[in-house]
Order: structure tokens, then sequence, then C-alpha cells
């Protein structure tokens, strides 16, 4: 009967049944060159069917999106991201897309997060001008550990620069680790109430982007701006409407906000909610000392 144990139990096994000592048919039934599910009576062979049936790794293409310095990388997904200026490394655990080009180049990108960069957020959203192109200078209130001050660097390139202001020395700490590795940011731990402490090392700059999260973060805004900004320079503005007023309606909140930037000289342009990424927040676009459109002299009559 032990001659026919692995028989009897009904083909699952084919070589199973031989004795064990010789080791022969299993070894030739369930080594790497047979089928290993067709011996067992399961049909195809298993290593084909997975194979065969999930195929290989979905190839990404990336492409330049609408915004300069920022590209789309489209595969399984489609996911926002910038062109990593210090290949190889990551700044908060981001998904790296390594490209190869036509040239034999090989081109890293990084995944940029909407639900962890409000910037993200609202270039997902529809923004029509971040007015952060390649070679700007950009001031950024607000830097925290430095995640997205990492992708502005990225989108202002080699030839621009990031001056990137954070109170909290603890997350002032992440930020120069961040900073020491990319040449193009300039990480400042000070208070944007006091742009006089850090008037020394921020020249005049294109843009600033503030995510500061303060009831006063509007005259914060306007006093850097008065130091910093160029004339007809622009700000974009992550309004957190719970910081402001907790008891005002989010709308009433924005309107508020960009009540205080007109009497600061700053012309609001345009306003965008952050919507599904972050609740009761929108991003405000504005330019600072906007020029004075010139006035049309009346027709004189012959």
């Amino acid at each position: 009967m032990g001659m026919f144990r692995g028989g009897e139990r009904g083909g699952r096994g084919g070589g199973r049944g031989a004795p064990r000592g010789g080791g022969g048919d299993r070894g030739g039934f369930r080594g790497r060159g047979a089928s290993r599910g067709g011996d067992r009576g399961r049909g195809a062979p298993r290593g084909r069917g997975r194979g065969g049936g999930r195929g290989g790794p979905a190839k990404t293409h990336v492409e330049p999106h609408r915004h300069p310095g920022i590209f789309i990388a489209k595969g399984k997904d489609e996911v926002l991201c910038t062109r990593n200026m210090s290949p190889g490394v990551t700044v908060y655990g981001e998904k790296k897309i390594s490209v190869d080009t036509d040239d034999g180049e090989k081109i890293e990108y990084r995944v940029w997060n909407p639900f962890r960069s409000k910037l993200a957020a609202a270039i997902i959203g529809g923004v029509k001008d971040i007015h952060m192109p390649v070679g700007s200078k950009v001031l950024y209130l607000g830097a925290a550990s430095g995640t997205t001050v990492s992708h502005v660097s990225d989108v202002v390139g080699e030839e621009g620069m990031v001056f990137a202001v954070e109170f909290s020395h603890r997350s002032g700490r992440d930020l120069l680790d961040m900073a020491q590795k990319r040449t193009n940011v300039a990480p400042i731990v000070e208070d944007a109430r006091h742009p006089l402490k850090y008037r020394m090392l921020v020249p005049m700059v294109d843009c600033i982007f503030a995510d500061v999260a303060q009831p006063d973060q509007a005259r914060i805004i306007a006093l850097n701006a008065h130091y910093f900004l160029k004339n007809q320079g622009h700000i974009v503005i992550s309004v957190k409407a719970n910081c402001i007023d907790s008891t005002a309606p989010a709308e009433a909140v924005f309107a508020g906000e960009i009540k205080k930037l007109k009497a600061e000289m700053i012309k609001p342009i345009e306003q965008i909610t952050l919507e599904p990424f972050e609740r009761d927040h929108a991003v405000i676009v504005g330019e600072y000392r906007p020029a004075k459109k010139p006035k049309l002299e009346p027709k004189q009559e012959d």
C-alpha cells in the first residue's frame, strides 16, 4: 500500500508518491523545469498564469505641466511631480520616479503630494499662475520642516533662490538639514513678524508665498512685502479660516482677508478653495503695487 499512497491521493502530487529516499520523481516533477501547477491537477502552470495575467509594470510617462518647472507623471495614476534637484534624496518619504530620456540620460522626479502641500493642492485645483517661474526668487513664510519648500526649490531651479523663514526651532532643524543638500534654499529661523531681523539676508524677491496660519497673517505678509517684494511682484497666501476666526463662515473670513490685503496695496487676482485636500482653506493670489493704467486722454473734436 505504501507504494501507491501518492498515486491514490488523486494526481495531486504525481511525483510525491515515489519512495522518499530516491527523490528522483520528486525532483523531476517539482523541479524548475516542469510545470508545477499541471502536476497538481490545477490546470495551467502556476508560474505562467501569474506572470501572464498581471503583466509587467506600467511604463511611466512624464510631461510638462502648464506651470513652468512642474510636471505630470502618467502611469497607473496621474501624479504631480517636480524634477529632483538632489537626485537620490527624498525630503519627507515621497515617491521617486526615474525616467530614461532618448539620449540615455536618467532624470529623477519627486511626487508632490497635495495632501501634504497647500501649494500642490492649489495647482491641482486649477490656480491660473503661482508666479514662481524658473530662475525666480521666492520668500517663503512659514516654511515648517521644508516639505513644500523642497518642491519650490525644484521649481525655481539652480538659477533661482528660496528664502525660507520658519519660527519654530524644532521644524527649523529639519529645514536646515534639507537645505544642506539644496544650494538654492536659504533657511532662516526667525519670526516672520519681525522682518528687520533678517533684512540683511533677503534681497528683493519676485514672489512671497505664505502659510503662517496666524490671525494677523495679512499684516505679516504686507510687512514683508513692503521690505522685500518688488513692485508688480506677487503674493500667494494659504488662508486657514479657523485660525483667523473660528466663529465666522469660511467665505466671510476669506472676504475679510482680501479687504485687508487691498488696504496694503495688494490687488487680489485670484481665489481658489483647497477642497477636497484641505477643509475651510483657500489660496489667494495677488499683485503688489500694480502698475497704474495710463489715463486715456479725451479725444478732441475738430
